[in-house]
């Protein structure tokens, strides 16, 4: 096993007792932890070291007979101790799934058995470094290890989890969370993929980006419903972070935000340090689903920065974007967090709905603030994605300590309403997909259905799966499930209807 470098500590942070009351940690977390002063490595965040499967499981309340399918939730889990500075976004794939059918439930969890987690489980230890460098060039791969820990998306009956910093697209079993390998779609996917690529629900075709630190510093692909297959480059000033993609029927729009690394100053000391361009203006690209470079308009916008967009759709000729826009990701590390002060600041999130329109006939422009609640890791009905949709379901995030997600937010985008729903004192929860009624038909309201979260009680340690009524999320849970071990705060999540689960 890998050991801790020579200047750790003991868990000094100073928001420790938010993250792990009286310093006691989970009683499943490995050992190794107690070593590594990184609060992302304990309390809430801490790796569970259990694969488990399960069930059925007990409940509290009563599970709702139409719902009926499967939950998702992928992050980050480290297997072994760090051998560099650790940051949160380092840890290796693990998906938690839990089965709904017939009122009962059943849990799973696995490592996602990427090529690089495979290589570590072989050698018993760290191989990789991490995103904070310092990076080993020489390694298989590159310097940086493909976790898949960021999203799982569903697409034609299949499950893949997908890398932030493009990577592989794993395939997962649906039913166990086993991994089947790589998906190539037939050898001709041979570049890497992001996180946040869509399946439209539409046309079934899968809309795709990656991005990288060399030329092309953009690619976008479509693999189309019937096997069609395209990718094309895309031209940007220099590398960017871009994190996710809008998509449209007929359009997707492409982003290209002023926060990027500095490619002078990673030359000549090999660290990837983003810096906010506060001169420079954001840039959204509205490309032709099948389009080409040069089909790409671009529209500019005030300078910002936004992970995750809520939904696009076309009005006219104008297409328009909700998204969780940061006014300012300038990193303000504090002197107080030592070493890794950087790292906790860049993982801060500031953000609130926001709403950007693109005329492509006329080229006109419009943007405006739609709420200040700080929320993030949005979810639409799957079914309204790309098209105008009413509702959209946000977790509420303590700036402090960011994806301790403490409550729901539900938007009413038609009315500017928003609904809000606590935890509870000390308990977080996970991205809350929207899980439509099984019996839900064509003219069903747009909230027929429910959404679905993990969540871990700190007091003692202690998940459980809450279910909530999508349409009345202020009356609390309607059912609680325990589940067998402790989930860690991690990513993104998706649902996936019991019709698709073969």
């Amino acid at each position: 096993m890998s050991q801790p470098a020579a200047d750790a500590l003991p868990v000094t942070y100073r928001h420790a007792k938010t993250l792990s009351p009286s310093g006691a940690p989970p009683t499943d977390a490995p050992a190794w932890i107690q070593a590594v002063d990184n609060p992302y490595l304990h309390g809430l965040y801490a790796p569970t070291t259990r694969e488990v499967t399960t069930g059925p499981l007990p409940v509290e309340g009563e599970l709702p007979r139409d719902l009926f399918g499967a939950y998702f939730r992928n992050g980050p889990n480290s297997a072994y101790a760090p051998i560099n500075r650790y940051h949160w976004f380092d840890g290796d794939g693990m998906v938690h799934g839990i089965w709904f059918e017939n009122g009962e439930a059943r849990y799973a969890n696995r490592w996602v058995g990427t090529r690089g987690r495979l290589a570590e489980q072989d050698k018993g230890d760290t191989i990789w470094g991490g995103v904070l460098g310092p990076f080993d060039f020489s390694l298989p791969g590159g310097p940086l290890k493909d976790t898949a820990n960021t999203d799982v998306i569903t697409l034609n009956g299949k499950l893949y989890a997908l890398w932030y910093e493009s990577g592989k697209l794993y395939e997962l079993d649906p039913n166990t969370l086993d991994t089947l390998g790589v998906e190539a779609f037939e050898g001709n996917l041979k570049r890497r993929v992001s996180a946040h690529s869509k399946t439209c629900p539409h046309t079934g075709d899968f809309v795709y980006f990656s991005y990288g630190d060399r030329p092309p510093y953009m690619r976008y692909g479509v693999v189309g419903a019937g096997g069609r297959f395209h990718q094309v480059d895309i031209t940007l000033p220099g590398p960017r972070r871009p994190h996710d993609i809008g998509v449209t029927p007929n359009h997707s729009v492409l982003h290209d935000f002023p926060m990027f690394f500095d490619p002078e100053l990673f030359k000549a000391t090999g660290k990837r340090i983003p810096v906010f361009h506060r001169e420079v203006p954001t840039r959204f690209g509205v490309i032709p689903r099948w389009g080409c470079d040069a089909d790409v308009r671009w529209f500019e916008f005030e300078p910002c920065y936004m992970l995750h967009v809520v939904n696009c759709w076309e009005e006219g000729d104008t297409v328009v974007m909700i998204g969780c826009r940061t006014d300012d990701p300038t990193l303000r590390p504090d002197r107080r967090d030592g070493r890794i002060a950087a790292m906790l600041s860049g993982i801060k999130l500031q953000a609130r709905l926001y709403r950007w329109t693109m005329n492509l006939a006329t080229g006109e422009t419009t943007e405006a603030p739609l709420d200040d609640l700080n929320a993030e890791f949005p979810m639409v009905h799957d079914g309204k994605l790309g098209v105008k949709n009413r509702y959209s379901y946000h977790q509420i995030i303590p700036y402090e300590i960011p994806a301790a997600f403490h409550g729901i937010a539900r938007y009413d985008l038609e009315t500017g309403a928003a609904t809000t729903v606590s935890y509870g004192e000390g308990v977080f929860g996970s991205e809350s997909p929207f899980a439509p009624a099984a019996d839900a038909g064509p003219d069903s309201a747009e909230d027929d259905g429910y959404l679905v979260t993990f969540v871990t009680d700190r007091s003692d340690w202690s998940s459980a799966c809450w279910v909530y009524r999508a349409d009345d999320i202020a009356r609390g849970p309607v059912a609680k499930v325990g589940l067998p071990i402790r989930v860690p705060a991690g990513f993104h999540a998706t649902w996936m209807p019991g019709a698709e689960l073969v």
